[in-house]
């Protein structure tokens, strides 16, 4: 593709005119894989297009979906980049208040609802959205739903934009590629909202040549390895720019993507798809490993003395293949038996079909890649950030070193700043933080992203991820949570005087709770404690931690699901300037991980 002529809508053309009959997406019915080719896919979306122009949204406008992953969602993304329109994702376990302010801040005029239950949340807020054009469902909305907001505002159903892109298109025939020839590098494809440090979500701005080079990145950096007989199984939220990324990978690879029914399928899913590429989180990865050692721990004793038998072949194999040594004819005659006896049912859970497992949205622990590599799953581990819109980084097919994510992708550079923070300069990066001039200014200088992450080189070229400048949390999952806003929402309970939210590259939050004695002193007589008693005979207390269980429940009523506390543990000792308060009062949060670790790994055990 000739720079200068990024965009989205010439790498479609491109692709359908390359493999016209070819599977592009999938989706599953009835327990069968429903497929779509790609001249099929582009009829689909042409469709499409022509419905989104007949509701009346003009080139430049943003429309906001809130939905699960589906290929539903994925269409109408595609039907909006098209149409030279900007999408706006929304996480469909977000609230009202947080729809709210992303439909209203992005100055989005479409919504896009998945059903009903989505609906709800529109219900209260749907006056405040003051520019909004029309409403679009994927699934049916039930007639009690309709009537609620009827005469507000027009709505169409999926199917109905598709009738009336039908009648539309014999109108107008030209109309995407009119599009596609008119579509500017420059502008909007779509802004996506990640959080602050105070909660607040920023709108990363990515350009159709920022979405177009970080899909070139991609291919340029896998080098043919990936060809368009692979198939993956996309399950990620598509509201993720990790998973949207996957999404569109069949513009670049020309495989197909088959849509997931849910996360709770997912294992049902692999062994009907059986896919060969597949992009996943850590958490996924860690829930094998959990299970797997659980079933292990289950098993019979002959059974634990065959795993840990195939589990010592395997160390000594992979530990001459790291050391570029090839194992001897004895060590690959044990592996192949312990790949046999053992690890090929891990490896079949998958479907029996895969060849690479992408990592990426958090750090991913080395011991659970090199399990999983036992068991012939390969994991190219990979960095990136909404920002770099996805991946910037990736472990090479040659060699991954597991700990690291890999080398620069594509057109991407890295340098290093102050407290060797990650710098990063690429094509493939946001243009600005969408009316937020400060944080652009603060986070975009000569050129380079300021990651907030703070990492270093290996001899070999590989960049490590040592700490977090700033205190987003990434959760196992790769979703970002802004512990400042929720614990901010602890201080205004009557009991809680401090919470340190904890997630890290963890599958859930918990809490550490700081508690004042004198917050507790109208309830001594009720709990039978003496006057003179410390803040750690209250700590410990049953019906304190029943008082502080439900202020948690009532902070946890507030936030998304992905948000809320799972468990928490009551600090014996007060908060102060003298422990883990800073001078202005703020809590020295890596002070108090450290000194807590026992208590937080007890909570995660």
């Amino acid at each position: 593709m000739l720079k200068g002529t990024k965009t989205i809508g010439r790498l479609f053309k491109q692709r359908i005119q390359k493999s016209p009959d070819k599977f592009a997406i999938g989706w599953i019915e009835n327990k069968e894989v429903k497929s779509l080719t790609f001249v099929e896919y582009k009829n689909t979306i042409e469709v499409l297009v022509a419905g989104l122009h007949k509701v009346g949204i003009n080139v430049g406008d943003k429309i906001a979906i809130l939905a699960q992953t589906c290929k539903e969602w994925h269409l109408l993304d595609m039907a909006t980049m098209l149409s030279r329109c900007c999408l706006i994702p929304i996480y469909p376990s977000y609230l009202s208040p947080e729809v709210e302010y992303i439909f209203q801040h992005s100055d989005s005029s479409i919504l896009i609802v998945e059903n009903d239950k989505q609906m709800e949340k529109i219900f209260p807020i749907i006056g405040k959205l003051t520019n909004i054009k029309a409403i679009i469902s994927l699934q049916d909305l039930s007639e009690e739903t309709l009537k609620k907001f009827r005469n507000v505002c027009p709505y169409f159903s999926f199917k109905e934009l598709q009738r009336i892109g039908k009648e539309e298109l014999s109108v107008h025939p030209d109309l995407l590629e009119n599009y596609i020839q008119n579509q500017q590098p420059e502008e909007f494809a779509s802004i996506i909202y990640t959080s602050g440090t105070t909660g607040e979500p920023k709108g990363a701005v990515i350009t159709q040549h920022a979405m177009t080079t970080m899909l070139l990145n991609v291919d340029a950096t896998i080098k043919g390895a990936f060809n368009s007989n692979d198939k993956t199984l996309v399950f990620l939220p598509l509201s993720h720019v990790l998973g949207r990324c996957d999404s569109l990978l069949p513009l670049v690879f020309g495989w197909q993507a088959v849509y997931a029914e849910s996360l709770e399928k997912l294992v049902e899913n692999l062994a009907l798809v059986k896919p060969t590429i597949m992009v996943a989180v850590p958490r996924i990865f860690e829930k094998i490993y959990a299970k797997v050692n659980e079933q292990i721990s289950q098993g019979s004793v002959i059974e634990k003395q065959a795993f840990k038998w195939a589990i010592n072949i395997a160390e000594r194999y992979f530990s001459k293949i790291d050391k570029d040594l090839s194992p001897s004819a004895a060590e690959i005659i044990e592996f192949n038996l312990a790949n046999k006896i053992v690890f090929s049912k891990i490896y079949n859970r998958f479907g029996g079909k895969i060849r690479y497992f992408v990592s990426g949205g958090a750090p991913l622990s080395p011991e659970i890649i090199k399990f999983l590599r036992y068991a012939n799953l390969t994991i190219l581990e990979g960095y990136g950030l909404t920002e770099t819109v996805a991946p910037c980084c990736l472990n090479p097919l040659s060699k991954q070193v597991p700990g690291t994510v890999g080398r620069p992708m594509g057109d991407v550079e890295f340098k290093f700043g102050l407290d060797n923070e990650i710098l990063i300069r690429t094509e493939a990066m946001l243009k600005e933080y969408y009316k937020n001039p400060e944080a652009t200014a603060a986070s975009i200088k000569d050129g380079w992203f300021y990651s907030g992450d703070i990492g270093e080189f290996t001899p070999e070229g590989y960049l490590k991820i040592t700490d977090r400048k700033k205190d987003i949390i990434i959760t196992s999952g790769g979703k970002n949570v802004a512990p400042q806003k929720i614990e901010n929402m602890a201080k205004t309970r009557p009991h809680i005087s401090q919470l340190v939210v904890i997630g890290d590259q963890r599958n859930y939050l918990t809490g550490l709770v700081g508690i004042e004695k004198e917050r507790f002193l109208p309830l001594l007589e009720e709990l039978a404690l003496p006057s003179d008693c410390s803040v750690m005979d209250i700590a410990r207390h049953e019906k304190v931690r029943e008082i502080i269980q439900k202020e948690i429940d009532e902070i946890n009523q507030d936030l998304a699901q992905f948000e809320s506390i799972k468990k928490f543990t009551i600090i014996t000792e007060e908060f102060s300037t003298d422990n883990f308060l800073t001078p202005s009062l703020k809590i020295k949060r890596k002070l108090v991980v450290e000194r807590f670790k026992d208590e937080i790994d007890a909570m995660y055990a």
